[in-house]
């Protein structure tokens, strides 16, 4: 009868000890450990369950690591994007913490080669921005002692997964609000990707809003894009061309709501006579247009600072007081909005 080997107490476990147990060489081990691709996936998945089994985490000195962080987003070709950039570095700054700066070309989870190129480095920690880690990924990090931090995550998180976000539900809720104060009884809602949680957040209160006025929502004004510009003008388009088209859009974006906009001037739609439109996020461009936009203040260099200030006490091996933040979010009227025609 094979008696199993005990589990060492929790800190006393080495590479060695690993290898031995799962019969490999101490390399192979390291090799694992530092996300190395020249392991044999059967070979990878015992040495992982056997670090899992064992809790290990890699001995290391935090003060020896590079003062710098590792801020990746999904995509950062916006001006939302900027924000968040502004944010972090105004605390990285003060800090005197370098920033590596990638994105992953419009994925919402990052490959393993982008895990083996922050091993290399060794930042103090990752700051991921409307992406996530997956659990294998997230267990992999522990083990190096890299921690990370979510902002405005793309999907529900552990509670621990520290996390920094807004209340989306909130913000789609005074938009919603707002419209129908001002008489619209047909409101479109254009959100970003249907998989993506701030997305399904805003539409949420967008609803609760609809229910709280006993004003029902038609399922065909209800749609799902992304947050471009490009797709708040092909879907305001097709919305717009509607015999019963409506008097209102709630843009998931400020940049999305521009492409609404946009799609209204197509088709000799003035704003805000003929249609209202409400944006999301409040950029800086957001004031400039013409009309300038009604939209929901979304604190990006807030949530961004706030994240970031975590990922560095986390990095100093300080204890978190809260392990997820979400703020608060408000409406700002200018003069894109105004009464149903």
């Amino acid at each position: 009868m094979t008696v199993p080997r005990p589990v060492a107490r929790p800190g006393s476990t080495t590479i060695a000890t690993i290898a031995g147990e799962v019969g490999v060489s101490v390399t192979t081990v390291s090799k694992v450990l530092n996300g190395r691709s020249d392991v044999a996936p059967e070979t990878r998945a015992r040495v992982e369950e056997s670090l899992e089994r064992h809790s290990y985490r890699r001995r290391t000195n935090r003060q020896s690591s590079t003062s710098q962080i590792d801020l990746v987003f999904h995509r950062f070709d916006t001006a939302w994007a900027i924000e968040i950039i502004k944010g972090v570095e105004t605390v990285t700054a003060a800090a005197k913490v370098d920033i590596v700066l990638s994105q992953l070309d419009g994925a919402h989870s990052p490959s393993q080669q982008w895990l083996d190129t922050v091993y290399a480095r060794r930042p103090l920690g990752v700051l991921l921005v409307l992406c996530h880690l997956g659990q294998a990924q997230q267990r992999q990090l522990q083990r190096q002692r890299i921690p990370f931090v979510v902002v405005d995550t793309d999907s529900a998180t552990s509670a621990s997964v520290p996390t920094v976000g807004s209340n989306n539900w909130n913000g789609g809720l005074l938009a919603a609000r707002h419209l129908l104060d001002l008489g619209h009884r047909r409101i479109a809602v254009i959100s970003g990707p249907e998989d993506v949680l701030c997305s399904k957040a805003r539409v949420a209160g967008f609803r609760s809003a609809h229910d709280e006025a006993g004003v029902p929502v038609d399922p065909a004004l209800v749609r799902f894009g992304n947050f471009a510009a490009y797709s708040g003008n092909d879907i305001g388009l097709e919305l717009l061309r509607r015999p019963d088209r409506p008097t209102a859009i709630f843009a998931g974006s400020d940049i999305q709501a521009m492409g609404v906009m946009r799609a209204a001037r197509q088709l000799g739609l003035d704003v805000p006579r003929d249609l209202s439109v409400v944006g999301y996020d409040n950029l800086p461009v957001a004031s400039w247009l013409g009309p300038a936009l009604t939209t929901v203040n979304q604190p990006l260099r807030d949530m961004a600072g706030a994240a970031t200030r975590m990922l560095l006490d986390l990095a100093r091996g300080e204890e978190l007081a809260t392990t997820r933040i979400d703020l608060v979010t408000e409406l700002i009227v200018r003069e894109s909005t105004g009464p149903v025609g």
